[in-house]
C-alpha cells in the first residue's frame, strides 16, 4: 500500500467515526483539498511529480560557499545575530558572501535558524478561558483604577465590580491603597448585595497584585467562586472593566483637577453609580439602563419602543424604505470568545 493510500484510509476511518474532516486533516498535517486531489474514483491518484532531480543551476551556491556562510554565522561576533544584521555588518567590512535571503535559506537547511541570542524566544500565550453570560450574576469583571487628587502624585484607588451581562455596577469602593484584603471584602459585599452567596458567579480580572493575592484567592476558593484572568499585558482581555473606567473618567462631572479628599471621591462615585445604573442608556445593551437589564425589565421596554416605531411606520409608510429600527434585546454576552468559539458559532449560523 502506498503512503497516499494509507493516509486516505486513516482519514476515512476517522471521519466515519464522527471526527470533523478539517480536524482530521489538521492532525495529519494536510489540507482537505490535498486529500480530495489524491482521490481518483474509488482509487488513489498517482504521484505526478517528476522523479528526476532538478538540474544544477550555474549560479547556485557551492557546498564550499554554504559552509563558509555557516562558519561566518557561527563566529563569536555573529553567533547571536540574525542574518538581517550579519549581512550589513559584513558589508561595512567590504565583504560580500551571499544575499540575506540566501543566509536564511542556508541556515534553515543546516537547522540553525532557531532563536539566536541569549534572550528568551517569543512564546505563544494561550487565549484566556471564554465564559458566556446568559443572565445576571453569572460572570463578573473587576479591576482597580486611579482617582487623582488635586495634589500631584497623590492617588486614591477605585475598586469596581460590574456584571458582564447587564453592565451594572454591583459593588465599588475607594481606598488609599491596593490590597487583597480590600478586594476580598468588596467581593463578599457584592455577593451579599446581589443575593448570590450560595451560587457565586465567575470573577474575571487582570493579573495585578491584588487580583492574584493569596488573601483573595483563598477566600474565593472557600466560596466556590471560579477565577478567570487576562493574559499578561493584554488589556483587551478585560474589556468591560476598561470600558467602564473610560465612561467614569470621561463623565462631564469628573473633576479635571482632581478630588479634594477621599470622602469627596466616595460621594462622587455614589452619585455616578446611581446615574450609570439607572439613567445611562448603554449602547452595548441596545440603549437600556444596566439596572433595567439586570432586573429583566429591558424586554418590555424594547418591545414598547418597537411598537412605537411600527405605529409611526403605519401612520406614514412613505417615509420608511425598509424595516424599523432593531429594538431586539441583546442576548448572551461572551467574555473573551476565542477564535475556536467564533469559528464554531459561524459554522452553526451557516
Amino acid at each position: 500500500m502506498t503512503e497516499r493510500a494509507r493516509l486516505i484510509e486513516y482519514f476515512d476511518e476517522a471521519v466515519a467515526s464522527g471526527a470533523p474532516r478539517y480536524k482530521v486533516a489538521q492532525l495529519m498535517a494536510l489540507s482537505e483539498r490535498t486529500i480530495k486531489r489524491w482521490r481518483k474514483g474509488d482509487g488513489v491518484a498517482a504521484d505526478r511529480r517528476p522523479d528526476t532531480q532538478p538540474a544544477p543551476q550555474p549560479h547556485q551556491l557551492t557546498p564550499e560557499e554554504e559552509q563558509a556562510m555557516v562558519d561566518t554565522c557561527n563566529l563569536s561576533e555573529f553567533r547571536s545575530l540574525p542574518p538581517s544584521q550579519i549581512v550589513p555588518a559584513l558589508a561595512d567590512k567590504g565583504i560580500y558572501i551571499a544575499s540575506e535571503s540566501s543566509f536564511y535559506r542556508v541556515l534553515k537547511k543546516h537547522r540553525q535558524l532557531s532563536h539566536r541570542g541569549r534572550s528568551q524566544p517569543p512564546r505563544q500565550v494561550p487565549e484566556p478561558t471564554s465564559f458566556t453570560a446568559t443572565g445576571p450574576n453569572q460572570v463578573y469583571s473587576w479591576d482597580i483604577s486611579y482617582c487623582p487628587s488635586n495634589v500631584k502624585g497623590l492617588f486614591w484607588y477605585l475598586y469596581l465590580i460590574l456584571d458582564v451581562y447587564s453592565r451594572k455596577i454591583v459593588a465599588w469602593e475607594v481606598h488609599e491603597s491596593e490590597s487583597g484584603d480590600h478586594a476580598r471584602a468588596l467581593v463578599e459585599r457584592a455577593l451579599i448585595r446581589e443575593g448570590c452567596w450560595d451560587n457565586p458567579p465567575v470573577l474575571h480580572s487582570d493579573n495585578g497584585a491584588p487580583m492574584t493575592s493569596y488573601t483573595l484567592k483563598s477566600r474565593l476558593a472557600e466560596l466556590g467562586m471560579a477565577m478567570s484572568y487576562s493574559r499578561p499585558r493584554v488589556s483587551n482581555d478585560n474589556p468591560y472593566s476598561e470600558s467602564l473606567f473610560r465612561t467614569v473618567k470621561y463623565c462631564p462631572k469628573w473633576p479635571p483637577k482632581g478630588f479634594k479628599s477621599l470622602e469627596t471621591v466616595r460621594q462622587w462615585m455614589l452619585r455616578f453609580e446611581h446615574a450609570y445604573n439607572e439613567q445611562h442608556l448603554h449602547s452595548g445593551i441596545n440603549f437600556v439602563t444596566p439596572g433595567a437589564r439586570h432586573r429583566g425589565e429591558d424586554q418590555h421596554q424594547l418591545a414598547y419602543r418597537k411598537a412605537v416605531y411600527e405605529r409611526a411606520k403605519r401612520n406614514n409608510p412613505k417615509r420608511w424604505s425598509g424595516d424599523t429600527r432593531n429594538w431586539k434585546a441583546v442576548g448572551a454576552v461572551p467574555l473573551n470568545p476565542g477564535k475556536r468559539q467564533e469559528i464554531e458559532r459561524n459554522q452553526c449560523a451557516a
